[in-house]
């Protein structure tokens, strides 16, 4: 039998959880995924969006503090500690959404814990439906002066509205649109055309196939939230320099490529008639999305391709690179670009991927050429980057193929005579698999270099170790620095190798199976400004 006390204690925790009104920006205790132990996986988390179902169930996009976005989930409020529920400040709010977007994790006072009296609550709601209405009039107010896409599909901007001139020496407003800047990126995908883009209709889904076969740009990109956004047609993966509200909630739940099917990690732009339903299939030789395993079927019986277009420049064993010219096999690297926005963050989309080779390492079998991974290119790199964008594939990490793809491309390096390095900011992962593969290399020299005259010590400087590996000089120095390598002794600096550094080394060799042979490389390097337009 239950007290008095407890069923009082019941009693209020229904109350709460009834009277609450949870709003955007809202942090709560939540039990992640694959866990029912409240104690053990409870993370706090910040409420992103909030949707209804079609059977009426309330849904909450929620973002884990301190995690990585791509274990942000739907959940429903059975997992949601509403006892501990954080609201948002006012001034957290405002400043937000004046830039654009709400921070994954603002700045903010820890609230204690909900009363559930009448007193205490008939003020939180007046508060609380105040701070709702001040943000309302906010996004009104930045739709108008920022000309936003992705908030005037809700809101019409009055018309004859003045339109703000920049001023020198100020920072620009998140509404207007500025040049590409200094990074090309990743690969192939670029801003998505949230600002200052005019929406168009997306083309209706044919009954027989989910996507046309098309050459030319494709005109448009869903957003989340429904709207159609108009993607920007110059550049290709870029540094993605904003967290909007609709880019930051994962729109999709399932894509099959060939024998797997995969959960993508971050949002995005597939049409919005795909992205609503449970899963979508793509052909896993030219990439084509499509609605259903019918029309999978359907179209596999039609697709003449059974590895990737282009050349084939190198094959050992079951591994197999393809070299793809962004403007000769537009429509397979703009898909290809769709599907590695689905698994990198911090990269946007564009649609122009013509300045771009993209090359794409396979797994050869009975069936065909099957994608692992790829990395792309800029035709012309100013600054000497060796590679944009690259991925390896969920179903294939954590199999050394990550270091075969950088290895691949300082192989690309060493036949043009440079010196390379990839675009930045790199990827948790990215970071990860380049400080590894980085370390590797250059104490693989260290450790089988030979004095030149006897009894003497071996000597090496940072440039002859970038020339030797085709790593850019600055990568060197920054890898000799995390190892801890690099000492100061008699007024000169010396590498030092300590027998810690040595067992590591031992083991990462042992571990790498598969390593690229450039006997097996048949490829010239094109001198694109001699080209015109490549």
């Amino acid at each position: 039998m239950k007290s008095n006390e407890d069923l009082k204690q019941l009693d209020n925790k229904s109350v709460a959880e009834t009277m609450i009104q949870i709003v955007e920006g809202c942090r709560v205790p939540t039990k992640m995924r694959y866990s029912d132990d409240w104690r053990m996986s409870c993370s706090l988390a910040e409420i992103l969006s909030i949707r209804e179902t079609s059977s009426g169930d309330t849904l909450y996009y929620i973002h884990y503090i301190d995690y990585n976005k791509r274990l942000d989930e739907w959940v429903s409020k059975e997992r949601l500690d509403l006892q501990k529920l954080q609201l948002p400040e006012r001034k957290d709010m405002k400043n937000a959404l004046k830039n654009g977007s709400r921070p994954s994790s603002p700045e903010r006072e820890i609230t204690a814990d909900i009363d559930v009296s009448q007193e205490s609550y008939s003020i939180q709601s007046q508060n609380q439906s105040q701070s709702e209405t001040n943000c309302q009039n906010l996004v009104k107010e930045e739709a108008i002066e920022n000309g936003s896409s992705g908030v005037s599909q809700v809101i019409a901007s009055p018309p004859n509205i003045p339109k703000k001139t920049p001023i020198a020496g100020r920072k620009r407003k998140f509404g207007q649109m500025g040049p590409i800047g200094q990074m090309g990126p990743i690969g192939q995908m670029g801003s998505i055309g949230l600002i200052g883009q005019s929406a168009a209709p997306v083309a209706a889904i044919e009954d027989q196939d989910s996507q046309d076969q098309d050459s030319c740009v494709p005109p448009l990109a869903a957003g989340a939230s429904g709207a159609v956004l108009a993607p920007r047609t110059s550049g290709s993966l870029t540094v993605h320099h904003s967290d909007d509200i609709i880019t930051r909630i994962k729109n999709m739940e399932m894509l099959e490529l060939g024998r797997h099917r995969i959960r993508p990690w971050y949002f995005s732009p597939y049409p919005s008639e795909l992205v609503s339903l449970p899963c979508i299939y793509l052909c896993e030789f030219c990439l084509k999305y499509l609605k259903s395993r019918k029309c999978l079927h359907r179209h596999s019986a039609k697709c003449a391709l059974r590895h990737p277009p282009g050349n084939e420049i190198y094959r050992k064993a079951t591994i197999s690179f393809f070299e793809i010219d962004g403007r000769k096999n537009k429509f397979y690297a703009q898909n290809l670009c769709l599907l590695a926005k689905c698994f990198l963050d911090h990269k946007t989309l564009y649609y122009d991927t013509d300045p771009f080779l993209f090359y794409v390492m396979t797994e050869i079998d009975v069936r065909g050429f099957h994608i692992v991974g790829y990395f792309s290119k800029e035709k012309e790199s100013s600054e000497d980057y060796n590679v944009a964008c690259i991925l390896t594939l969920p179903p294939y990490q954590r199999k050394g193929y990550g270091k075969l793809l950088i290895e691949f491309s300082y192989e690309l390096s060493k036949f043009e005579g440079k010196t390379g390095s990839p675009e930045k900011p790199l990827s948790d992962l990215g970071l990860l698999s380049y400080r590894s593969y980085w370390s590797e290399t250059i104490l693989d020299i260290l450790v089988n270099l030979k004095a030149v005259e006897p009894n003497e010590k071996p000597v090496m400087t940072i440039n002859e170790l970038s020339e030797v590996t085709s790593i850019k000089k600055e990568d060197v120095i920054s890898t000799l620095q995390y190892l801890n390598l690099i000492n100061y002794y008699k007024g000169q600096y010396i590498i030092t190798i300590t027998k810690e550094v040595l067992n590591a080394y031992d083991r990462a060799f042992q571990k790498r199976k598969v390593r690229i042979d450039s006997k097996c490389l048949h490829w010239t390097p094109k001198d694109w400004s001699k080209r015109g337009k490549w």
